[in-house]
């Protein structure tokens, strides 16, 4: 019901654009939400959207440098990150949560996960 695209290989300091396709039904009623797994470590929120779209929040070390979308009309969620890092590099998960009308940072409470896409930062 989720599927990522966009991710690759990119050297730091370069930009990727990441897009979530939800080919569910009622998309205006799910906040979004981009989670990462860096090899060996735990699945860690990256950015939320809320259903609406008015509210987002971000993981303390992409302020500033990702943006995450909501396209109503397009069925469609994004993540813009701009000035990679190393750091950054994981596979990257968008998700979708039911009447997600505030930004949500825990996994569990979300309904619908894609596949994932991978994400490598060289130094």
């Amino acid at each position: 019901q989720l599927v990522e695209s966009g991710g690759g290989l990119v050297q730091a300091g370069g930009s990727l654009n990441l897009s979530c396709v939800f080919s569910g039904r009622h998309f205006t009623n799910y906040g979004m939400g981009w989670f990462r797994q860096a090899p060996g470590k735990e699945r860690e929120f990256v950015a939320g959207i809320s259903w609406s779209g008015r509210h987002t929040d971000y993981q303390d070390a992409v302020k500033g440098r990702f943006t995450i979308t909501k396209d109503n009309a397009k069925n469609t969620a994004a993540l813009q990150m701009n000035s990679l890092k190393p750091e950054d590099t994981a596979v990257y998960y968008c998700a979708a949560r039911l009447y997600g009308v505030a930004v949500e940072v825990t996994a569990s409470e979300y309904n619908y996960w894609g596949q994932g896409t991978r994400v490598t930062v060289s130094s």
